[in-house]
């Protein structure tokens, strides 16, 4: 009988009391890293220019760690998106949006 494999640690990166993973000594979750990169395209090294308490080795355990769970992150991230559109639906847009999409549209 072989033993189960070990699970993987990575670098930098902590699970909360929810077993949500963020990266150590931070408050950065592995998911909002993910989802700034996906919506802007950036690069780690951008991903460091805009988080800069975060090291490059930070930001790459972190997306070692995304990709090695992606199944379980997109879902998380769909989530997310499902809850701001409920947010969106029950309370509507905000004052300071509908001035600012008028002002848009104005231009």
């Amino acid at each position: 009988m072989t033993a189960a494999p070990a699970p993987i640690q990575y670098a930098h990166i902590d699970h909360d009391e929810n077993g949500v993973p963020f990266i150590a000594g931070s408050t950065v979750k592995v998911v909002e890293l993910v989802m700034a990169q996906q919506a802007h395209g950036w690069s780690p090294e951008e991903l460091h220019f805009q988080h800069p308490a975060l090291s490059l080795g930070e930001i790459h355990s972190a997306l070692a760690y995304y990709w090695d769970h992606r199944a379980e992150l997109d879902q998380d991230i769909e989530d997310r998106a499902g809850w701001v559109d409920e947010i969106r639906r029950e309370f509507g847009s905000s004052p300071l949006a509908a001035k600012l999409r008028a002002l848009r549209t104005r231009s």
